[in-house]
């Protein structure tokens, strides 16, 4: 069973309060972008595989405010060593999305290395993360997310997704001094 994309990040929507800080990167944010606009959604990953790493630094720097990351598998399949610094540094207000399709899909639907075999919430787990649950269903993923969001970071939740409705790839957005500065803006407001 696999989750669709915009339906899990549809699930989450309610649950993104006001001056929550989301970290989102490639597909994932592009959708995100599309199914909910806001100024503290932070675009500013323009190198794969860095998704968890700004999002501990925006963790550690706004400890009263929770921080969303929703990474691609093959993201951060790029660097899973951030799941070790995460979880040393005690990030209680970070709540860690892995959107798992086994592909690096943005850059032409390319296999993951190791593709069957990875298990992001057993990583995150022997990482010393809080918790870490995987997720095929979008009920059971719908059911557990309060639980979760309840609970002190790092938490993080592996969704075995396959792609949802198409949305527009604004490349152009999300490298763009605007983004940036609106981002900066709320952030500092």
């Amino acid at each position: 069973m696999t989750i669709p994309r915009d339906k899990a990040l549809t699930a989450l929507i309610p649950h993104v309060t006001r001056g929550d800080i989301v970290v989102a990167v490639y597909q994932t944010c592009f959708d995100w972008l599309a199914l909910n606009p806001r100024d503290l959604n932070y675009v500013a990953v323009g190198a794969m595989g860095q998704a968890s790493s700004h999002g501990l630094g925006l963790t550690l720097a706004n400890p009263d405010r929770r921080v969303f990351v929703l990474d691609g598998d093959g993201s951060l399949l790029m660097n899973l060593g951030s799941l070790v610094t995460i979880a040393g540094a005690g990030a209680s207000n970070l709540y860690h999305f892995v959107f798992a399709n086994r592909v690096y899909e943005v850059n032409g639907l390319q296999p993951l290395p190791g593709r069957e075999a990875l298990d992001f919430a057993g990583l995150a787990r022997a990482a010393g993360y809080a918790g870490a649950e995987a997720f095929s269903d979008l009920n059971d993923f719908e059911d557990n997310l309060d639980a979760i969001l309840d609970r002190p970071g790092p938490q993080l939740a592996e969704l075995q997704i396959v792609p949802g409705a198409p949305y527009p790839q604004r490349y152009d957005y999300i490298h763009s001094s605007e983004a940036r500065e609106t981002f900066r803006r709320a952030l500092n407001g």
